[in-house]
């Protein structure tokens, strides 16, 4: 797949013509057949685009359809692709741009032909296709985009569930026993205690028994990075990694310290760094330890928004 790239609507939208725009819109829209929309398909225009597609894109794939009710193979191609997005149920979402009702967007994609398909991850546009592809050479697209999302660190089915604010330190489990999960209790004695093995034994329990629950997820992550840090010579490690840039496992070290000294954007600047300069296994190596320090946080963080962004165009 081809390189993606930034994109803000922001500068690229002329004002004054919104009104009449969104006159073609509603216009468009009562003509539109009754497409099957539904909370896996659905309308984007210039004045929601922001919020629906570049910001929607950060949990979860988002492929747009940009269309125009005059265009016959648009009508060949849009029912393949809202069918596969119901079938989806969420892994993807399909947003459907009417060109006509919407020209500054349609200008500011670089729309040339339609039917066009593009994606969108993590704020990033991801290069599709033109013209009503085969059912099998759609699916095969989707595939990819797919899997990019994947090594993102993104969930499928409608994004990551929901975390506290800020990370999950011991001050911040305070409280949780309320939530009458004993193994969250647990946790947080032994993290007051300073045993961070049994912290990690408590959270690694109640993901056996509750996979993907928010707080231990967060909470597991964070001791398993203090784990590491604890065993790391601090002076060393930082020599190491200013001898040896391309040192991939020197790199990673001081990233974990960073990490625990709170400093979580110079920790991702430099995985990234590395990311960018490495391939084959030592470039995927620093990529997964990338995606385990994003599960500190929340999954909107901004610093974990920014540093997915930059990852996702290093993977093209």
């Amino acid at each position: 797949m081809q390189q993606p790239r930034n994109f803000s609507l922001y500068g690229a939208v002329d004002l004054g013509a919104r009104q009449a725009a969104a006159q073609r819109q509603q216009a468009s829209a009562a003509a539109s057949q009754g497409a099957a929309h539904s909370e896996y398909v659905f309308d984007v225009t210039e004045a929601t685009f922001e919020t629906d597609v570049l910001e929607r894109s950060r949990t979860v794939p988002v492929i747009m359809d940009l269309w125009a009710e005059w265009c016959g193979p648009c009508k060949q191609l849009s029912p393949v692709l809202e069918r596969l997005a119901n079938e989806a149920a969420g892994t993807w979402v399909l947003a459907k741009v009417d060109v006509d009702a919407n020209p500054q967007l349609s200008a500011a994609l670089q729309v040339q032909s339609i039917p066009m398909v593009l994606g969108v991850i993590g704020g990033q546009l991801v290069p599709g296709f033109l013209g009503a592809l085969p059912e099998a050479q759609v699916r095969q697209w989707l595939g990819q985009v797919l899997q990019v999302a994947q090594q993102l660190g993104l969930v499928a089915g409608g994004g990551q569930p929901e975390a506290p604010e800020g990370n999950a330190d011991s001050d911040e489990l305070a409280g949780l026993d309320e939530l009458r999960e004993p193994e969250l209790a647990e946790a947080q004695q032994a993290m007051e205690r300073g045993d961070l093995d049994g912290a990690a034994d408590a959270f690694e329990r109640m993901l056996a028994n509750n996979p993907g629950h928010p707080v231990a997820a967060v909470g597991l992550a964070q001791v398993n990075l203090f784990r590491r840090v604890n065993s790391y010579d601090q002076a060393q490690a930082r020599k190491d990694a200013a001898a040896h840039p391309d040192d991939v496992e020197a790199q990673i070290r001081v990233a974990d310290i960073e990490m625990s000294l709170g400093n979580a954007e110079e920790a991702f600047d430099r995985l990234l760094g590395v990311i960018r300069r490495t391939s084959g296994e030592d470039r995927n190596k620093v990529r997964q330890h990338l995606i385990g320090l994003f599960e500190i946080f929340p999954p909107r963080d901004p610093r974990v928004t920014k540093a997915r962004g930059t990852l996702s165009s290093l993977l093209f």
